[in-house]
């Protein structure tokens, strides 16, 4: 039977590891029920090298973990514990990253590729960010009392937990997005099965450590590393499984859709793909704005479902403005996510590697010109330099499809009526942003954009305490602030009679 744990050699700090490999369910790694031998191998995208092989969860794993989550729910967590027991289990789980931030980015910047203090710094600073909120708001979960007939009748109403949850996420911010769904559904009462992807699935694993030693009860927390057609399904599809929370693409939020009608009509949240734009108007601060849109399309190499990858600027600037972005993004050094230099890190995989060379030689075919990239490195590791278009095309495939790349598609317009028809000709709706010095239209313009985050004078930059989430094929529910909270409860409407007196027969 395979190992239960992995040594790993971070070699820029000279850290040794142990990492868990197995499958944690009821507060254990344990070996697959029944295909102990089946595992996924995992891949630094920085050197092409193996890091190490974790257990593959199989769709009876899945059914254990379910189980157990199940058992946790009626017996330790739900509604027999507090919300002030909830909440301080949360801080403390907050303490305990806090202390570990710097091994946990160390094995995210190794598992996913991007830079170490980006790991440390914005994405694992802000998770424990985002457990913190979430702990304040675990025993402030209230209903409503309202107003049926004073004088014999009230009704009141329960934001009860809604049971077990299913949730899958992206590879893309394993830590971040792990973060977004455990928190608010551990401060609702929730219990869950996680399941990390199967590319990054290291982090998980190791929170799941912190999830023992900060005191929650066995079953409370489930990771099932998992091939998604094995266990993203096998959730989807569970009959005992209340919900599913989903990160990914478009194309796999419809499968997790369809799964979760099919079985027992579960509730779904979905944060899916996106092909964002930016609008820079005339007005604008044109640093900034080329500051910004850097940021939009080239922070985490663009593996973003925000990523601003259409951008529009008004014809009278544009040609300073391509000029300004050009220089700008050359600025950016995509390297190994341990050297300090670095500001991006190769992409996740070859698949992914792949994937958007594809697009860049579709752009070329397809008539756009290579203001900047375009070439491809020698040497090992996935990387994709920042590759920006101009003279696109409305039907050219990088400007309809998400390519989840450090690839920008430059256009241009005359009016603002002709930039908002621009950014809204898009079938996602994730995030959209603008950039002007106008107020006036500002308002305008954020109001008449089609997505479900919009930025002004700013990109990309989110807070824990204001909803996130997607319109038209981006998704359905919102993630983080006080609204991620109606995702894990269910409303209970409670009426009662103390006086009237029923007369029988009718």
């Amino acid at each position: 039977m395979p190992s239960l744990s992995a040594h790993i050699v971070i070699r820029a700090t000279n850290r040794a590891l142990e990492i868990p490999t197995g499958l944690f369910i009821n507060n254990e790694f344990v070996p697959s029920a029944d295909s102990p031998n089946d595992l996924i191998h995992l891949v630094n995208p920085a050197t092409e090298q193996t890091i190490c092989s974790v257990a593959a969860g199989s769709v009876k794993d899945i059914d254990i973990a379910v189980a157990a989550a199940r058992k946790a729910f009626n017996t330790t967590w739900g509604k027999n514990v507090t919300g002030f027991e909830r909440s301080k289990l949360l801080n403390k789980l907050a303490d305990l990253m806090e202390r570990d931030q710097d091994i946990l980015a160390e094995v995210e910047s190794l598992n996913n590729g991007k830079p170490f203090k980006i790991a440390r710094d914005f994405d694992i600073g802000d998770s424990i960010q985002c457990l913190r909120y979430y702990a304040g708001w675990a025993d402030k979960i209230t209903g409503q009392t309202i107003e049926v007939d004073n004088k014999t009748k009230l009704a009141f109403t329960r934001h009860d937990p809604i049971g077990v949850c299913g949730q899958i996420i992206p590879w893309n911010y394993p830590i971040n997005m792990w973060a977004w769904k455990v928190a608010p559904a551990l401060a609702c009462g929730c219990t869950i099965v996680m399941k990390p992807s199967e590319l990054t699935p290291l982090t998980a694993l190791m929170l799941s450590k912190l999830i023992v030693e900060a005191g929650f009860p066995p079953g409370v927390v489930n990771t099932i590393p998992s091939l998604g057609s094995v266990g993203g399904v096998a959730l989807s599809m569970h009959m005992d499984v209340d919900k599913v929370a989903f990160t990914g693409s478009t194309v796999t939020g419809r499968k997790v859709m369809e799964a979760a009608a099919k079985s027992n009509l579960k509730k779904v949240s979905l944060e899916l793909g996106g092909k964002s734009p930016q609008l820079v108007f005339e007005s604008a601060d044109l640093e900034q704005a080329a500051n910004w849109a850097c940021l939009g399309i080239l922070y985490n190499t663009g593996q973003d479902c925000t990523a601003g990858s259409r951008l529009y600027v008004q014809d009278t600037i544009y040609d300073k403005f391509v000029s300004l972005l050009v220089s700008k993004a050359k600025e950016l050094v995509i390297g190994d996510g341990f050297d300090e230099k670095s500001g991006g890190g190769p992409l996740v995989s070859k698949t992914q590697f792949d994937k958007v060379w594809q697009y860049i030689e579709s752009g070329q075919a397809q008539g756009a010109k290579v203001a900047l990239g375009g070439q491809k490195r020698p040497g090992k590791g996935f990387f994709v330099d920042p590759t920006v278009f101009t003279d696109i095309k409305a039907n050219m495939d990088i400007v309809r499809d998400e390519i989840f790349g450090p690839v920008l598609a430059v256009g241009r317009f005359k009016t603002e009526e002709e930039a908002i028809s621009l950014a809204n000709d898009t079938s996602y709706g994730l995030g959209a942003g603008l950039h002007s010095n106008d107020a006036n239209q500002c308002m305008r313009v954020s109001s008449a954009l089609e997505a479900g985050t919009v930025w002004v004078n700013q990109y990309n930059l989110l807070n824990n305490n204001v909803p996130f989430g997607g319109k038209k094929q981006s998704g359905i529910g919102r993630e983080l602030g006080s609204y991620a909270l109606d995702e894990y409860t269910s409303v209970k409407a409670i009426h009662w009679n103390f006086g009237e007196k029923l007369d029988w027969p009718l």
